[in-house]
């Protein structure tokens, strides 16, 4: 026998220690080279762990171990052959006798003959389908070890008819569950408060009117999804707009390093998007550079790869500002809290009909409200409300978008 013994790679650095998050095998299960078998879990990311050899596999930790980067997670014994695939039963020569088949009762599905009396927790896979499906956990039976219930295990109980309404999972116990954080969400915790701590955060608002962008965008939406293949959103508006105020008030892209302020010549803009691990900031990088339609298709590609669990560390780090977007979620207002190192974050919210005073007369538009959270250590207040006033500008008036935050009258006056 000879057996491989399978170490937790360094995920990134001053990364020191990984959490199971799921095994993608079975102990005792034979695998092939290359084969993901695990997704682990780090402060920053989840990454997928491929096999690094064909073999039988022994598992060494269990699902939500900790375990430091460096230490054996599982073994292959590489002298086991692969097993023979079963060859399909061959079909019965034509002049075989048919013979009626012997009715049988139907059998009770096994999860739902058990079902309450799951002794474990779901997998993460299994969880995330659970809400999906909106199924109870008491309501599935789990396989796996000690209970545990796994992914195949929700499919068995959908596909046993298990009715999945809210009112069928809630209500009349006294029951609770204790769920362990994963390493990301600790790590998160951790982190914001820390900037709780640690900086002098304060927070100024205003107010949007989006009709001037909800007209541009309902005109040309059909021509920019045929020329770009990406469709035209908010956020895109709001990147350009961030990136050119932030040439107005470069400190609002700055940060502090001990007694040095550092200003980055270059936009790297933070996206919060949600995923199933939780909330996840991948970065846009060079916003500054890019067109609408080239923002529109990185942030698309981003939140993709945020979704399927795919992201790197590398796609989350080294982030200037930040843009966050609680309106999708319904929030009216919201005071967001800074992504450290850096010394700003955006928060877009709901669009909401709103009277509003046009010309000395009262008419409803669409107003958006928005927050900037800032660092009172490195921008003053003036240069906060300066900054969220020039992106209410842009938005309020696009064609700004076309001229580095300045009006076309503005441009051709020199000013």
């Amino acid at each position: 026998m000879s057996q491989l013994e399978m170490k937790v790679p360094s995920p990134g650095e001053s990364i020191s220690e990984v959490e199971i998050a799921t095994w993608l095998v079975s102990d005792g299960e034979y695998v092939e080279k290359d084969q993901a078998i695990a997704e682990v879990d780090s402060d920053k990311a989840t990454l997928e762990l491929p096999a690094e050899a064909a073999g039988i596999i022994t598992l060494k930790a269990e699902e939500g171990d900790t375990i430091e980067v460096g230490a054996v997670c599982c073994l292959i014994d590489t002298s086991a052959k692969a097993p023979v695939k079963k060859a399909a039963p061959a079909a019965k020569a034509e002049s075989a006798p048919v013979q009626a088949p012997t009715p049988t009762p139907t059998p009770t599905p096994a999860p739902a003959a058990k079902a309450g009396h799951a002794s474990g927790h779901p997998s993460p896979a299994a969880k995330k389908m659970l809400v999906e499906s909106g199924l109870a956990a008491a309501q599935v039976q789990g396989t796996g070890r000690d209970g545990r219930i796994l992914k195949q295990d929700v499919l068995a109980a959908l596909a046993a008819g298990f009715d999945g309404s809210s009112a069928a999972q809630w209500g009349g116990s006294r029951e609770a569950r204790r769920e362990k954080m994963s390493m990301l969400r600790r790590k998160v915790a951790e982190r914001l408060v820390g900037v709780k701590n640690e900086t002098a955060m304060l927070t100024t608002f205003n107010e949007v009117d989006m009709k001037p962008v909800m007209d541009l965008r309902a005109k040309y939406k059909d021509a920019f999804r045929e020329a770009h293949g990406v469709g035209l959103g908010f956020m895109s508006f709001f990147t350009k707009a961030v990136t050119h105020a932030i040439t107005q008030f470069p400190a609002v892209n700055g940060m502090i390093d001990g007694k040095e302020i550092i200003l980055p010549e270059y936009a790297d803009i933070g996206i919060a998007v949600s995923s199933p691990k939780g909330l996840m900031v991948p970065v846009v990088r060079n916003a500054e550079a890019m067109n609408l339609a080239q923002i529109e298709a990185e942030i698309k590609r981003l939140a993709i790869r945020a979704r399927d669990g795919e992201l790197g560390i590398d796609e989350m780090q080294g982030g200037t500002f930040t843009i966050t977007n609680g309106g999708v979620f319904g929030s009216m207002l919201s005071t967001p809290i800074i992504n450290p190192p850096q010394s700003a974050i955006l928060g877009m919210h709901n669009i909401v009909e709103r009277p509003v005073a046009v010309n000395g007369k009262v008419e409803v538009r669409p107003v958006m409200y928005v927050a900037l959270s800032y660092d009172h250590r490195i921008i003053d207040g003036k240069e906060s409300v300066g900054f969220l006033y020039a992106i209410k500008e842009m938005i309020e008036q696009p064609e700004r978008l076309l001229f580095t935050g300045k009006s076309p009258e503005e441009v051709l006056l020199g000013l």
